[in-house]
């Protein structure tokens, strides 16, 4: 009968802790507040990964047409760009307004192109 006792003494303290924790602000609204911020960032992380593979995924090549592209990638040269440039006018230009909206566009470009065909 004894250990009846303490078995019901520890429960009776049990269920007074519990009800005093119940009671408390931090443990009632703090800690599921904790456990969704927490839970919640973790749930993202898994989320965006998924997204993040199946992009990856769609955008596999294939092995032949992804070495045609990285030639061509290659056959790009800084000087071969600036060889193309430097043949260009690029001191020579004129800024031409757009047409306003009361003004009709094609009307207008007629006008800009006459003025710049009359000047040398």
């Amino acid at each position: 009968m004894v250990n009846g006792d303490l078995k019901l003494a520890s429960y009776k303290e049990v269920m007074n802790t519990l009800k005093a924790l119940q009671k408390n602000k931090t443990v009632r609204y703090g800690v599921p507040m904790l456990v969704l911020i927490i839970g919640g960032s973790f749930g993202l992380k898994e989320f965006t990964q998924i997204r993040y593979d199946v992009q990856k995924i769609k955008k596999k090549l294939d092995p032949s047409l992804e070495a045609k592209v990285n030639m061509e990638k290659q056959s790009v040269i800084l000087e071969e760009q600036y060889e193309k440039l430097k043949d260009r006018n690029l001191d020579g230009w004129k800024n031409i307004r757009g047409p306003r909206p009361w003004e009709n566009s094609k009307d207008y470009q007629d006008q800009q192109r006459a003025s710049l065909n009359k000047e040398p």
